[in-house]
Formats: structure tokens, sequence, C-alpha cells
């Protein structure tokens, strides 16, 4: 009950705010034009219905286009008095406008608002540095907005400069991640103190929207096995690589194919020269020949210009440049010269 009868009295205290101006133009209006009557009589023109509203409205904007204006001497006295009640009144609203968008800046600073957007981001967590980095990645992307949701003890609003809305509160308290919106969210990063932390939030997360794509970093990533039982499409990252926690963030499923290659008894990565028997020999000729062949596949080749990743076609490679390859397993120098001089 107090907490009602709180939310009533200020929403009580905010339309009294307004009730006043409009109050006191109302009151302008009703007592000025029998006042111009008077003054100027009955039979002038801007007493008339059509035109009194007219000339209230822009003398008491201090507009005056003179369109309409009293001709005797209390006539201009009922003027003055418009003028000085459209003052009051306008500084009364703008003096109200005014303390409306600072209570909304408070707000969005400390963290208060409810986030309404649809497929946005919510990064969960705050690391001073680190998540400015992550955050400027997914910004650069430009493609979809981000809500940083933190604890209690970040107090204001770490990155005023970019353009991400704050939430501030308890992230395991499934009504702050609501504020947050990640019941209308696309993708929500977790990004924990440590892995308990983690765990927990992911479950209150799952319980908000079962449907988002959730990414939870891991100091440990043995423990993803856990997450697997709140909800099997939940990622998991480890937390010391945030470059891969964007590109798995921005393409789904992308770090479990980095963890494939990484893994021994997976689809391998190694490296071999080009025989230097075979001379000079274009990019397309390895992939398209290793391939078929021996299922290998050509990520990138190294010259005496530097390292080339994905390298195009028609690159001709010199002899003695390294490849790097992922295959079933790694091939002999007999089997690249072999392949590639058939």
């Amino acid at each position: 009950m107090p907490f009602f009868l709180a939310r009533l009295l200020t929403r009580l205290a905010f339309l009294r705010s307004w009730v006043t101006p409009i109050a006191v133009i109302v009151v302008l209006f009703v007592t000025s034009w029998p006042l111009m009557a008077l003054a100027e009589g009955a039979d002038s023109g801007i007493v008339d219905p059509a035109n009194y509203w007219w000339f209230f409205v822009v003398t008491a904007a201090t507009v005056g286009y003179g369109d309409f204006f009293p001709e005797t001497g209390a006539g201009h006295v009922v003027g003055a008095y418009v003028i000085i009640g459209g003052i009051v009144t306008l500084t009364t609203i703008f003096t109200n406008l005014a303390a409306v968008l600072e209570k909304a800046k408070g707000r969005r600073m400390q963290g208060g608002i409810t986030v309404d957007s649809s497929n946005h981001l919510v990064l969960i967590g705050y690391t001073a540095g680190r998540t400015e980095r992550i955050a400027d990645e997914l910004l650069a992307e430009g493609n979809r907005r981000v809500v940083v949701c933190a604890w209690d003890e970040v107090i204001t609003h770490p990155m005023p400069d970019r353009d991400i809305e704050f939430v501030r509160g308890e992230p395991t308290d499934s009504d702050v991640l609501r504020r947050a919106g990640v019941q209308r969210a696309a993708t929500v990063l977790v990004d924990a103190r440590d892995d308990n932390e983690a765990l927990a939030i992911a479950v209150t997360v799952d319980h908000v929207h079962s449907g988002a794509h959730v990414v939870v970093t891991l100091r440990d990533i043995a423990r993803a096995r856990h997450l697997a039982y709140v909800n099997a499409g939940i990622r998991a990252v480890q937390w010391h690589t945030p470059r891969m926690v964007t590109e798995e963030l921005q393409s789904p499923g992308i770090a479990e194919v980095y963890a494939e290659l990484m893994t021994h008894g997976g689809a391998n990565t190694y490296s071999a020269p080009l025989p230097v028997s075979l001379g000079p020999i274009r990019v397309g000729e390895c992939k398209s020949r290793l391939g078929k062949e021996h299922d290998a596949t050509l990520l990138a080749a190294r010259t005496d210009e530097g390292l080339l990743v994905n390298p195009a076609w028609e690159i001709e490679l010199p002899a003695g440049s390294v490849l790097y390859y992922v295959a079933p397993r790694r091939l002999a120098t007999e089997q690249i010269e072999s392949s590639l001089r058939s």
C-alpha cells in the first residue's frame, strides 16, 4: 500500500505541475475577452469570436503579427495584460519541460529506464575497458541496438558517449532483465564476474526468454557442459578471448567452429611449404586440387610479401610459399607435389 500511495502522489504532483499553466491560460482568455469587448466596443472586429482567439494566441505568445490590434488606450492595457499572462504561462511550461528532460536524462544516466526496443542485443555485465571494446565492435556493424545491463555497483552510465542504453540492477532478477528488454532481444551476452554468477544469470535469462541467441563467457570453458543443463542452445566462449565473443554474437555458431579447429581429433589446421620443384602456382589450383583429392581447405598462404588470409583464386604463389589448410590429416610433401603436378 505505501508503494502505490507513493506512486499516486508522484503522479498527482506531475499533473499539478501542468495544471498551473493550463489554468492560467484559461483564466487569462476568459477574463481578457470581455475586457477587450468593453474597451474596444462590441462592434470591433478584434472581439469577434473568429478573430479574438487568433489575437489572443499571437499576443500571448508575444509573436504579434499585427493583423488584429486594439485601438483604444484601454484596449492597449488589456493587450498588455494578455502579454504578461502569456509570458508567465510560457515560462511555466518551459520550466516544466526542462524538468521533465532533466529527469529523463537522470534516469538514463542512472540506469532507471525500461527499454522498449526489440530484436536488440543485451550485454549483461560490465568490465571497464573490456565492455567498451566489445560494444565498439558491435556498434561498428551498425545493424542492431545495444543495451548494457550492469550491477548496482555501476552507479552511472559507463558509456554515455555511445548510442547505448543502460539498465542498472541485479542481473539475476528477472524484473531487471525485463527492463533491459531481454524478453524481446535477439541476442544476449552474459559476461559476468565469475563462472558461478554467469551460470546463475544464464538460468534467469533462459527463464525470461528461451528463444534468444545466448552467449556466456566462462573462465573455465569445461563448465560449458553445465550450460547444457539449462538450455542446449546456449553457447559458451572463453572469457579471455573478447574478439571471439563478438564474432559469436554476430555469427552464431562460429565459436563452435573455432573450438573444433583447436580440438585434437577434429578437423585440424596444418601448414606445409609448396615444393620448390613445382615453381609458381595459382591459388585456385591449390584450392581445387587439394580439396578434391584430400578434402583440404586452404585458409591462408605466406609469401615473401607477408600473410594472405583467404587469398583470391587468381593470385600466383611463388615456389617455397607456405600453405595453411584444414584437413582430416597432415599432407606429406609428396602428396602435395603429386596433386599439384597432375
